[in-house]
């Protein structure tokens, strides 16, 4: 029970530094980042308290009751993924919140900038250890809601703010594809939680409703984590601040999707459409990042489409199916997450020192900074996958894992093979290109960062060597309980910077090869793609242009067909849906009531119903509107009779109270606005009219009479009259109902009656200075 608090703790520790940061920060300045950064700390010390117990096999499991009606626990589940994700998110997150009071020094903002970054993390750590469906998506949504914080921080710049818009949208759409596809997956299992779902084996596979499960998750998997065509979002959000794009882009944010694949796998996986569709898109966007990656010279984005391009061999790798390939993504995963955010950090390490940005304007600052220099080569081999690093196990394991089985395995061993190659020309030209050669003019004097600055970069790429020299070590606590949680049975990592001679091996030199070549030859392939990206013109990033200008136009016209600003227009319409809304399903379904016998009435009781003919006869008659509102009461005062005679006075006093301040505010109103005194409709309008408010009439009087004929269930009625007394302690159980029972019911009707009360003030106060501007040039006419 101790734990488990303490996990709850955890888990709400990053939202608690968020509501502090912005203090710290006005009296640390932005060394707030030191007392900041103690929080992802302790939440990385806490998690590796887990290590233990799960490199053993096991699952430590908790919560508390959270919507006990529905079933539904505040729960977390972690087990060798969940475990894996949560030190990434907290340890990276240690670093980017330093490198952050580096970068930002002396922003104006920077307060905020810290409590936007703790609430993503807060978001990303307790989705990766959710267990309940419901926390599962409030945190998913809380990184897209964040995220877009985060994204237009800048939000000054047009560029900021449209890529956060975008990133928004497209997740966020996605988010409720995720939604659905939980609650489908829900009522086809019964599960509400991960790990009550991990449990039932192939219950879910062998749904009828399966592949209607898949394509929802799939859809917010693919959205989250950036796979064509959704990719475009990703490179946009580059505009964000570095600190956010080496966390949320390289660790974090974009690799959401892929955990929820890789929990679903036991689940979802070994199917033909799970093995059909995630190697399809995974491998379309492998290529498609990595050669978009060739076109660019801006460092961030050179990055930010060689995560595309990884984001999509992981989604390739997790639907392959084998053994091997999961072990291979598994490994890849956390190599990409050390290299890649070493990378992100040291391209904005070079912006902050030089000015730019541009490899093009870029060369010969290696001796000015060695830091980082010595960092970005170690994250460059690591992504290049070059031994020793833990990029060279992952990519060993990767062409150990697809193969040469088959046609199909043999086409996604060769898109595996020209995307490693791309990613790591894009590699070495980010960590190579910038400190190596002539020296050139930039716009600020290079010189090396404050510590802040390269201490992330330094130790992330350090962790790349040391993970793969202590391999054994290594999966022992991370690659081997990833790997059997991924699968859902016990696996064994042992891969190790020895190489295996074999075809794996060959195949990694083949793409060292094809990578150097890229790499001399960059500028030329950065042409190519260029021209060839020219030709094409047309991608899904202008495309989602091209929907939103859809969409708005689509809006405004018909916004422009049915709010034209006509009173009339929209009562027909009302009613008229409202009469089709009751009669249609009555009649198709066969629900229409049996018509009563007429009964016996006496004479006070067909004096009434006189009143009321007279009364409607009124209306119809009526030579202008005032005469026709107040005829119109008529009707209300015989029904307040009929309430009288059959025993129910208070519903009679009340209705008597409605009808008379209906008619004296309607008087009151059609008096002082500037109306036709009679009506001039024509009788095309009149007829459809009548025929709609005939239907109505009929509509609703035959559901009435349906309704009635339903055998009645006393239950409520039961319950209020024995409670009423001994709970509320009110003898007049109507009153009771109204005050307590239903008093929030109640107390929302006064508002109504309120704001309506006020907005007929606000209509007679505009009217009235209206018509008597209008009346003073008459009398000054007839002067």
């Amino acid at each position: 029970m101790h734990q488990e608090w303490v996990t709850l703790t955890v888990l709400f520790l990053p939202f608690v530094g968020a509501l502090l940061a912005p203090f710290l920060t006005r009296f640390l300045n932005h060394q707030a980042a030191w007392p900041l950064a103690i929080v992802p700390a302790l939440c990385f010390l806490h998690f590796t308290g887990f290590i233990g117990t799960v490199s053993s096999g096991q699952t430590v499991t908790g919560g508390y009751p959270w919507f006990e009606s529905l079933d539904v626990d505040f729960s977390w589940l972690i087990d060798g993924l969940s475990l894996t994700f949560a030190l990434l998110v907290t340890g990276i997150g240690t670093l980017i919140v330093l490198y952050a009071g580096g970068y930002l020094k002396g922003h104006p903002h920077l307060g905020r900038f810290f409590s936007f970054i703790l609430l993503f993390m807060g978001a990303m750590q307790g989705l990766v250890v959710s267990d309940s469906f419901l926390m599962l998506f409030v945190f998913w949504e809380l990184t897209s809601i964040t995220s877009f914080l985060l994204i237009g921080f800048d939000h000054a710049r047009e560029a900021s703010r449209r890529a956060a818009i975008q990133a928004l949208m497209v997740t966020g759409l996605g988010g409720l594809s995720l939604l659905a596809g939980l609650l489908l997956i829900w009522n086809i299992t019964g599960a509400n939680a991960l790990s009550t779902l991990l449990e039932q084996g192939s219950a879910l596979r062998d749904a009828p409703l399966y592949l209607a499960a898949l394509l929802l998750i799939l859809g917010g998997a693919f959205t989250k984590s950036a796979q064509f065509p959704l990719h475009f979002w990703l490179p946009n959000a580059m505009e964000a601040p570095t600190p956010v794009s080496a966390y949320l882009h390289s660790a974090t944010m974009v690799k959401a999707g892929v955990y929820l694949l890789m929990r679903l796998n036991p689940v979802m996986g070994d199917t033909v459409a799970w093995e059909t569709i995630l190697p399809l898109f995974g491998g379309a966007t492998l290529l498609v990042g990595a050669l978009l990656g060739i076109r660019q010279t801006d460092l961030k984005l050179m990055l930010a489409y060689t995560t595309v391009a990884s984001l999509g061999l992981l989604v390739m790798l997790t639907g392959f199916g084998s053994e091997t390939a999961i072990e291979a993504a598994v490994l890849y995963l956390v190599a990409h997450a050390m290299f890649k955010g070493a990378l992100f950090m040291v391209a904005g390490i070079i912006d902050h020192e030089t000015g730019t940005r541009d490899v093009r304007k870029l060369g010969g600052i290696g001796k000015a900074m060695p830091i980082t220099f010595a960092a970005a080569v170690l994250a460059a081999c690591s992504m290049g996958g070059l031994p020793p690093f833990a990029g060279f196990l992952a990519k060993e394991e990767i062409y150990a894992g697809l193969g040469f089985a088959n046609g199909w395995t043999i086409l996604l061993t060769i898109v595996a093979f020209i995307g490693n190659a791309l990613m790591f020309a894009l590699g070495f030209a980010v960590a190579l290109k910038p400190f190596t050669g002539e020296k050139v003019e930039t716009p600020k004097k290079p010189h090396e960062g404050p510590a802040l600055l390269w201490l992330g970069p330094v130790v992330l790429a350090a962790l790349g060597l040391v993970f793969a020299l202590l391999s054994t070590f290594s999966h022992g606590i991370i690659s081997t309980p990833m790997a059997s949680a991924v699968a859902g049975e016990p696996v064994s990592v042992s891969i190790s910077v020895i190489p295996h001679i074999g075809l794996p091996l060959l195949l990694s030199l083949l793409t060292v090869a094809l990578g150097v070549i890229i790499f001399i030859r960059l500028t030329s392939a950065r042409e190519a793609m260029a021209s060839t990206l020219q030709a094409i013109g047309w991608g899904p990033d202008r495309g989602f242009d091209q929907a939103i200008r859809g969409i708005i136009r689509l809006s405004a016209l018909v916004t422009n067909r049915f709010q034209n600003g006509r009173l009339e227009f929209y009562l027909t319409a009302t009613l008229g849906l409202l009469a089709a809304s009751i009669l249609i399903p009555m009649i198709a379904l066969g629900e229409l009531p049996v018509l009563p016998d007429f009964p016996d009435l006496r004479f006070y009781e067909w004096a009434v119903f006189l009143i009321a003919g007279i009364g409607l006869a009124a209306v119809l008659w009526a030579r202008d509107r005032l005469t026709a509102v107040v005829s119109l009461g008529i009707q209300g005062f015989a029904v307040a009779m009929l309430f009288m005679l059959f025993g129910a006075p208070d519903l009679s006093f009340t209705q008597f109270m409605v009808e008379t301040l209906s008619v004296v505010i309607l008087a009151l109103v059609l008096t002082r606005l500037n109306l036709q005194p009679s009506d001039h409709r024509p009788l095309g309008q009149k007829l459809l009219d009548v025929t709609i408010a005939s239907f109505c009439g009929a509509g609703l009087g035959l559901l009435l009479l349906r309704v009635t004929q339903v055998p009645f269930n006393a239950g409520l009625s039961d319950f209020y009259a024995q409670y009423s007394r001994v709970i509320a302690h009110g003898r007049n159980v109507v009153n009771v109902i109204i005050v307590d029972f239903r008093g929030l019911d109640t107390l929302g009707e006064i508002s109504v009656v309120m704001i309506t009360g006020l907005a007929i003030l606000a209509l007679i106060r505009v009217a009235t200075p209206r018509s008597t501007k209008t009346a003073a040039p008459a009398k000054k006419s007839e002067a």
